[in-house]
């Protein structure tokens, strides 16, 4: 029995043409190889599994044939292509980076760099992984990979491009993979399938190569994995259970019943689901998914941007018809906020019922805020109502004819608030109509406001501010000091060395000796003015407090004490070498 080897190994490429899906990349290197434009250093980065290492390889056994062909391909038949198709070429030396990343294992490579090829004109060295060499490997790297020997040739592949040292990236010649396409992918799988002899639908191999996100060696393996399963038989349901897929079907199952507000529907679908064995996050992930495809199948420009298979596409297009744009927009939303929230969710199941509740309510939740030009978004108010009136009673008067007249007002626009008197015998009350409320407020407001007017003219006489006198002032701040004392406040004192002079009818000064005295006055002034306006009747005093010291008057001569700067300039009146002492010290004041 032969010895099985996976497809990703048995149908690897060997010549430029059958790489797939790297067309630009390919077509320079056969070009460069065709003009004899080789450069001395290549770097191959891009996703894993899309060719890298193999168009090196390729690219190692076509520049040492001995009989390329016209377009710059191996002829796979000269002594060198057979011993690189043996592994047996001593032309190229590949270096897995990500095990041999030290200083040490560089200087080796270095080394070997030094001997010419026995064979063949150029040796190509293969470092696989670079972005996993150490910086002091690199920094090793740098002059033997700038100044190659003619015949040395670097091919550095690696999938993190952004990890590797500007210095590096300068000395070589730069190609980007790109991920391979979905019909790229089912083409090469469709041409493996046959060789094998293998019976696969289309829309299983579509799967595949939407599972593998544009990595062919993914692809290969997922592909033979499940044909191993199903004894070369590769059908849609298989590949779905394999894959823990769940089926578009549900989702089409599960939007029906969104739009049509069936939630009992809803659930049980998911609850088939769940028992399935597909977890939560997975069903919110996938419904996504589809909602996006929903959203892409609404415009014709971008219906390329679909990513389902053959058979879907016109049940997307015709489900999308039917489903509208808004709703569509809002379900992605709670889809996403959902599925960021799931995992710290406790009750998993819970969080995606409560999902699959929104979304089946969001339809009517749109309906209910939708106005006459789209969605409304502002709070639904009540209308405005009338303002219920109370009732006036009919009023009667006295009337100086038969007693059976009675007197009813009516409403009248003239303010002279004249009353139609009917005459007859005993007529039923009529109610008459509502007086305007607010008129009737507005006039009782505006006649007790000129009572109160009245009344304080009645009470009060218009005050004459009385001229300030010295003679008033010290009277009254005397009368003032009375009350403070009374109430034993400690600025009394303060208020009895203060003195005062006049400055104009309405103002006047306070002198303090120092800073204490100063905000003992200033903690009463508004009691102290409030005091004198009244006492003085003026109610236009104002007064300002000053420090200034060694205030003397001739009502006051008594002596005061000297202050701090006051005795030590008396000081040194007397005894100079105070002064001295004062400055050799550097000494301060105590003010």
């Amino acid at each position: 029995m032969d010895k099985f080897i996976v497809s990703a190994r048995k149908y690897r490429p060997q010549t430029f043409d059958t790489v797939v899906g790297q067309a630009h990349i390919t077509t320079t290197l056969k070009n460069a190889i065709r003009q004899n434009q080789l450069a001395h250093a290549f770097l191959f980065c891009g996703p894993r599994g899309v060719g890298k290492t193999t168009c090196a390889r390729i690219l190692a056994k076509t520049i040492n044939c001995e009989h390329p062909t016209a377009d710059g391909e191996a002829c796979n038949a000269c002594n060198s292509c057979v011993s690189f198709n043996q592994g047996t070429s001593l032309n190229i030396h590949e270096l897995d980076a990500a095990s041999n990343n030290s200083v040490d294992d560089i200087r080796t490579l270095v080394d070997q760099v030094r001997f010419a090829p026995q064979a063949g004109r150029y040796k190509v060295y293969i470092i696989d992984e670079v972005h996993m060499l150490s910086s002091s490997a690199f920094n090793a790297f740098l002059k033997t990979l700038e100044e190659p020997p003619s015949y040395a040739i670097f091919i550095l592949a690696t999938t993190e491009k952004h990890k590797i040292l500007p210095t590096i990236l300068s000395r070589c010649q730069i190609f980007d993979f790109k991920r391979i396409t979905t019909n790229d992918t089912v083409e090469h799988l469709e041409a493996i399938c046959e060789k094998e002899g293998v019976t696969a639908e289309q829309a299983a191999l579509q799967t595949i190569a939407q599972k593998s996100e544009g990595c062919m060696r993914d692809a290969l393996s997922i592909m033979d994995k499940i044909v191993s399963f199903t004894n070369g038989e590769l059908n849609y349901a298989n590949t779905l259970e394999h894959l823990n897929i769940l089926d578009e079907d549900y989702y089409f199952k599960l939007l029906d019943d969104m739009l049509q507000q069936n939630l009992s529907g809803a659930m049980l679908l998911y609850d088939d689901i769940n028992r399935k064995g597909f977890e939560g996050d997975l069903v919110l992930n996938g419904f996504a998914a589809f909602i996006r495809n929903l959203l892409v199948s609404k415009d014709e420009k971008v219906v390329a941007l679909l990513d389902t298979v053959e058979s879907f596409k016109q049940k997307y297009l015709d489900t999308a018809k039917k489903t509208p744009v808004a709703f569509l927009i809002s379900a992605l939303n709670v889809l996403n906020e959902s599925e960021i929230n799931y995992r710290s969710a406790r009750n998993k199941r819970l969080h995606v019922e409560l999902t699959l509740i929104k979304l089946c309510y969001l339809q009517q939740a749109m309906e209910l805020t939708a106005g006459d030009a789209g969605l409304n978004k502002k709070k639904i108010t009540e209308k405005a109502t009338a303002v219920p009136f109370r009732s006036i009673q009919p009023v009667l008067v006295k009337p100086s004819a038969p007693a059976s007249t009675t007197t009813i007002p009516v409403a009248k626009s003239e303010p002279s608030g004249s009353r139609l008197i009917i005459e007859e015998p005993a007529p039923r009350p009529v109610p008459p109509p509502p007086q305007p409320r607010e008129a009737e407020t507005t006039s009782r407001k505006i006649g007790n406001l000129e009572k109160l007017r009245q009344q304080f003219r009645d009470t009060h006489v218009e005050q004459v501010d009385r001229p300030l006198s010295q003679e008033s002032l010290e009277e009254a701040w005397a009368a003032f000091i009375v009350v403070l004392k009374e109430n034993k406040n400690s600025a009394a004192q303060s208020f009895d060395l203060a003195h005062l002079k006049v400055l104009d009818e309405n103002s006047f000064y306070v002198y303090t000796a120092n800073a204490i005295e100063y905000r003992f006055i200033e903690s009463c002034k508004t009691q102290t003015s409030e005091f004198l306006q009244r006492r003085l009747s003026n109610s236009q005093l104002q007064f300002y407090i000053t420090k200034r010291e060694n205030v003397e008057t001739p009502e006051n001569n008594e002596p005061r004490p000297l202050t701090a700067v006051q005795q030590y300039q008396k000081m040194i009146e007397k005894y100079p070498l105070v002064k001295e002492l004062k400055e050799k010290l550097k000494m301060e004041l105590d003010r």
